[in-house]
C-alpha cells in the first residue's frame, strides 16, 4: 500500500491531477485525497480546481458533475462500474414522461441523479443545502422534487411544502429500519441519535438531528455527547473518530447480521485503481456539449443559491 501512495503522489504532481473523495469512500482514499466532501463539498472543490485531471473517487453521477463544471478538464473515476441505486431509480425516459404531467412545475433535482435527469431540471439540490433552497422560493411555487422520496418528504415536512415526488430512494438510507434503531436506542439510552434526510420519515422523527453527510461531522465535532447512534453510511465514521477521538460512534446496521452499512459502489473504489487509472488515464467520464450545457445552468443555479 506505501509503494501505491507513494506512486500516486509522484504521479499527481507531475500531472498537475487532483484527488476528490467522498466521505463514503475506504479510510486509505479518504486519507490520500486532496479535498474529502459531501456532493456539495465536491462540488464546489470541482468548480474552483486549477487541476488538469480530477481523478473523482466517488460514483458515477459525482464524476459527471464534475465533468459538468469542467467541460474542459479530464475526469477520470478509478471504477467505472461505481454506481448510485438512487440515480438508478430514475430512468430519464420515465422521469421524462412523468414531468410533462406537471407542465407548471419547478423541477428540483437532488444532486444523486445522472447528467440527463440534471438537463432536465430547474435547480439542483444536495442535502445540504435543499431547505434553504427551497425556503427561497416563493410559497405557492409548485414543485417536483427527485428522485429521493425520503429527503423530499423531509423537506415537505419541514418546511409546509407540498412538493410532488419522485418515487426514488437510496439502498442504503432505505434498508435501515426503525426497530433496529429503537434496540440500539433501548441498549444505549440517552444517546443521540443523528440521521441522514435519505432515511426513511419515522427514523427522521425521532432523530435528534438530522443532517447531510458534512452536517453530521460537524454536529459531532461540536456538540457535547461522546457516544452517537449514527443513521447513514458507515464510511464517515473514519473522519468522526479522527475529529472526535475520544468520542464513540454506533452505526445503525443494515441487517440484523451485520455491524455495518456500506454502499458497495462505494466501496468499489480502491488505492491500486486510482493509480492504475493516473498512470493510464482510462474510465474518462465523457457527456456531449450539448448535456453539458444543459446540466450546468442547474448546478449554477445551485451553486448561486447555496
Amino acid at each position: 500500500m506505501k509503494d501505491i501512495i507513494n506512486n500516486i503522489n509522484v504521479l499527481r504532481t507531475k500531472k498537475n491531477a487532483i484527488i476528490l473523495a467522498h466521505y463514503y469512500q475506504v479510510p486509505e482514499i479518504q486519507d490520500l485525497a486532496d479535498f474529502v466532501g459531501d456532493s456539495l463539498g465536491l462540488a464546489r472543490e470541482a468548480e474552483k480546481t486549477n487541476a488538469d485531471i480530477i481523478i473523482f473517487a466517488g460514483v458515477h453521477f459525482m464524476a459527471e458533475t464534475a465533468k459538468i463544471l469542467n467541460p474542459n478538464k479530464k475526469v477520470l473515476i478509478p471504477d467505472i462500474l461505481a454506481g448510485c441505486s438512487l440515480a438508478d431509480s430514475c430512468p430519464t425516459d420515465k422521469f421524462e414522461a412523468f414531468i410533462k404531467n406537471y407542465p407548471d412545475h419547478l423541477i428540483i433535482t437532488y444532486v444523486n441523479a445522472s447528467a440527463e435527469i440534471k438537463a432536465l431540471s430547474d435547480i439542483i439540490v444536495t442535502s445540504s443545502n435543499a431547505k434553504h433552497i427551497v425556503e427561497q422560493l416563493p410559497k405557492d411555487q409548485k414543485i417536483v422534487f427527485a428522485p429521493d422520496k425520503n429527503l423530499g418528504t423531509y423537506i415537505n415536512n419541514i418546511s409546509g411544502r407540498n412538493m410532488v415526488l419522485w418515487d426514488g430512494s437510496c439502498h442504503v438510507h432505505n434498508q435501515l429500519e426503525l426497530d433496529q434503531i429503537m434496540k440500539l436506542k433501548i441498549e444505549n439510552p440517552n444517546i443521540p441519535l443523528i440521521a441522514h434526510p435519505e432515511c426513511q420519515a419515522p427514523i427522521l422523527e425521532i432523530a435528534d438531528f438530522v443532517g447531510s453527510t458534512n452536517g453530521l461531522l460537524n454536529y459531532t465535532k461540536s456538540d457535547s455527547a461522546t457516544k452517537y447512534i449514527v443513521a447513514t453510511e458507515g464510511g464517515i465514521l473514519h473522519q468522526m473518530k479522527k475529529a472526535s477521538p475520544n468520542k464513540e460512534f454506533i452505526i445503525v446496521p443494515s441487517d440484523e447480521f451485520c455491524n455495518c452499512n456500506n454502499c458497495e459502489y462505494m466501496k468499489m473504489n480502491t488505492p491500486d485503481k486510482i493509480l492504475h487509472v493516473l498512470q493510464n488515464e482510462i474510465n474518462e467520464v465523457t457527456l456531449s456539449k450539448y448535456l453539458i450545457e444543459k446540466a450546468y445552468k442547474p448546478l449554477k443555479r445551485m451553486l448561486e443559491m447555496s
